[in-house]
């Protein structure tokens, strides 16, 4: 699935389902230690129009996100930033992105571990190592122009260099991954946090890196779009773990 396939109007009953799969993302990736505590941010577009959009309230550990948790926000109405549950940079990057690509429905932006180590490296290319790394391999935006926290010039330009792709590198920063669903956006954002580990880790090692060809690259990519429901399929499962372990998430 890429940017282009643009998600539909939701009913109310969908607008419950997004609440529910984002809160499980939160806890999701709070479990696998790629959180911030209360930083960083994930939104996807509720309404007809792209520029209101959930988004985590400033303040909650994303531990202990819950659907009913999420607030709602106007991308265009800076007098947002004046509520005390509205981060700067949340309304800031997520905004920019939902105003200027309304197909970017879900944005979820982290800092993780390995993913941050790759954004800070002089070289920021993920090479096709593994058929993680692959799946990566032309699908990545690379922002190199840090120049702050997201708020501003950064913001904006940001939402200018998604390109159609699904992640994009944020330079001595962190990264987004990018999706019409929740379901889609969190599989690229474990994925790629996945590949980037195994990068760092074979770097580690201070031997040369066997890199696969562009040809087989390219081919394993696009291997890895045969698997149309493999997303849908990797949050339910998870999802079954939080229901029994964590079931206040839903609510």
């Amino acid at each position: 699935m890429s940017l282009t396939d643009t998600a539909a109007p939701l009913s109310d009953e969908s607008r419950q389902q997004v609440r529910v799969d984002l809160a499980a993302a939160f806890r999701l990736t709070a479990r696998m230690n790629m959180h911030e505590g209360i930083s960083n941010h994930f939104s996807y577009v509720v309404a007809d129009d792209p520029c209101t959009f959930l988004v985590n309230p400033y303040g909650k550990h994303f531990s202990k996100m819950r659907a009913s948790d999420l607030i709602t926000v106007d991308a265009t109405d800076r007098a947002e930033l004046d509520r005390d549950d509205v981060d700067q940079t949340a309304w800031s990057i997520h905004g920019a992105i939902h105003r200027a690509v309304p197909e970017a429905r879900c944005i979820l932006h982290v800092h993780s571990k390995y993913a941050t180590a790759l954004a800070s490296l002089r070289d920021k290319t993920l090479p096709a190592i593994d058929q993680n790394t692959a799946r990566f391999f032309e699908r990545v935006a690379i922002d190199e122009r840090f120049d702050g926290m997201g708020v501003g010039d950064e913001a904006t330009r940001l939402a200018t260099e998604l390109d159609g792709k699904p992640i994009v590198l944020m330079g001595n920063h962190g990264f987004m991954a990018i999706a019409p669903t929740v379901a889609q956006a969190f599989d690229e954002m474990y994925f790629f946090e996945r590949a980037a580990e195994t990068y760092i880790t074979a770097l580690s090692a201070g031997r040369e890196l066997h890199v696969l060809s562009d040809e087989v690259a390219r081919k394993t990519a696009r291997q890895w779009e045969y698997y149309v429901s493999s997303a849908d399929r990797h949050l339910a499962a998870l999802k079954e773990i939080l229901d029994e372990e964590e079931p206040e998430y839903s609510r």
